[in-house]
């Protein structure tokens, strides 16, 4: 009988090999060489993980599209507020119209005096908010790094951080009398555990496998911490410190109004100076530079939020 002919092999690459092999005796195949990444390679790898840099466009366009949504709610405010004066729901001297609030505002910053209650009202901030943001930011690490800190004082953190600043005032009184030290105290107290929460919670929700790779790489200690933990909890991070300046500069404003301390004069002692003398346009003309500079912060914050953002590719832009 003929005999019949090999059936045909299932993989090209495979029958190939064999033939090799079979070309080949005695010789396996041949090892191949494992190229090392350069430094440049590494960083064009790196590179891919994040998004291409967005085609900024025109400056002017993009000032336009961010403020006409702020200007706009500014303007339906007043109108309503015009509407309310207007309606005589309080007499003039009691709810003053929005031109006879800003005609005092506009005499207001023109003055020495405001700008020295500014500058003493912003040190203070920065001051309490640096104080918190260390303080938060080591208990954050250290309740996220040892799992009995945590369930001792985890919580704890938390009813911290809901408690109303105004409460610690009749304490901080006692133990400090009426000085700096009693603001100062407060403004720590209600923004270092939104610090903390925030660091802890970008630290829990570190991606594993990023764990497991820093240990295969030799990070330990405080390396891993610097080269690999912080960078990847930023974001959250940055939104703890955020929330942390809101509960700051709610309890600076508290503590001015509540503690006036002997020799200062801050926007906080001004307004309550304004309010003893029934002056309602110059205690609103304060209302709105502490939204002002509220708004201002907030801004340089979702800046950088923003950036952080665009840089890890965590935006659609």
């Amino acid at each position: 009988m003929p005999a019949e002919p090999p059936a045909p092999m299932k993989y090209a690459g495979a029958r190939a090999g064999l033939d090799g092999l079979a070309g080949d005796e005695g010789i396996g195949p041949v090892p191949q060489k494992i190229k090392t990444l350069s430094d440049e390679e590494v960083r064009g790898l790196d590179a891919l993980e994040r998004d291409p840099k967005p085609d900024k466009g025109r400056l002017g366009l993009r000032v336009w599209n961010s403020a006409w949504p702020k200007l706009l709610a500014i303007a339906i405010v007043i109108v309503v507020w015009q509407a309310v004066y207007l309606a005589e729901w309080k007499p003039a001297y009691v709810f003053p119209s929005p031109l006879d609030v800003f005609t005092t505002l506009k005499d207001l910053v023109t003055t020495a005096d405001f700008w020295g209650g500014v500058r003493l009202t912003m040190t203070r901030a920065i001051t309490g908010f640096a104080l918190a943001v260390a303080i938060g930011t080591v208990v954050g690490a250290a309740v996220s790094r040892f799992a009995p800190l945590r369930a001792a004082i985890g919580s704890l953190i938390t009813g911290l951080q809901t408690m109303p600043s105004i409460m610690w005032f009749p304490l901080a009184i006692l133990l400090f009398q009426l000085g700096e030290q009693a603001i100062m105290f407060v403004v720590v107290i209600g923004a270092a555990p939104s610090v903390a929460n925030g660091l802890i919670s970008g630290i829990d929700y570190v991606p594993r496998t990023w764990l497991r790779v820093g240990q295969v790489m030799g990070m330990k200690g405080l390396s891993r911490y610097r080269h690999l933990i912080l960078p990847a909890s930023l974001p959250s991070f940055v939104s703890g410190l955020k929330q942390g300046w809101a509960f700051s500069w709610r309890s600076l404003m508290a503590g001015e109004l509540l503690v006036i301390v002997p020799g200062t004069v801050s926007i906080g002692v001004r307004m309550q100076n304004a309010r003893d003398l029934t002056d309602t346009q110059l205690v609103i003309s304060y209302i709105l530079v502490v939204l002002v500079i509220g708004i201002l912060i907030d801004q340089l914050f979702n800046f950088a939020d923003n950036a952080l953002r665009r840089r890890w590719g965590l935006t659609g832009s």
